[in-house]
């Protein structure tokens, strides 16, 4: 298994654990985080863009796919139109670890965690974000906003995440 941690930062040599910004885990020890190969379109974005992201799963319906997929990538990331001159700026870097310094935290988000500090063992540059993204087969949706197809998605059979929401403009 291949895990990744994303940044905008080229310059990582070392991994140190730190506490969680989250609200619901700041009771967690002190973490480096990870997440495995096929959650890495979720993350390749600029850290603060907002997104909504989905894919099929076992447990996705017919009725949702062909309600919610526009086309045959079967993992969709939206992101804001604001924001798509960033995404198209942005340079990531996809630094890569030994896996076996680190534990599952959440199966579903991909999550690995360790409470030791980690050293990347490849670091991959990503200079054309979109590019990336298209090369991993996933549908990028460029909208004028996230809340109604968050409001959609939430209540299907998708596996998904919205992650930056807060960053995000409101539904008019």
């Amino acid at each position: 298994m291949r895990l990744f941690h994303v940044s905008e930062n080229g310059g990582i040599a070392v991994f140190r654990p730190r506490k969680p910004e989250r609200d619901d885990l700041r009771e967690s020890p002190p973490l480096v985080w990870a997440l495995r190969e096929d959650c890495l379109p979720n993350y390749l974005l600029p850290r603060e863009c907002p997104r909504v992201t989905f894919h099929v799963v076992d447990a996705t319906t017919e009725q949702d796919q062909e309600k919610h997929l526009s086309s045959a990538a079967r993992h969709v990331v939206a992101v804001e139109s604001r924001w798509f001159g960033r995404i198209q700026a942005a340079t990531l870097y996809l630094y890569e670890f030994d896996s076996s310094g680190f534990e599952r935290q959440d199966e579903t988000a991909g999550y690995y965690v360790s409470k030791t500090p980690q050293r990347p063992v490849a670091i991959h540059q990503v200079a054309d974000v979109p590019a990336a993204l298209f090369a991993r087969g996933i549908e990028l949706r460029v909208l004028p906003e996230l809340f109604t197809l968050r409001g959609k998605i939430i209540g299907s059979s998708f596996a998904w995440s919205m992650i930056k929401m807060g960053n995000a403009r409101p539904a008019e």
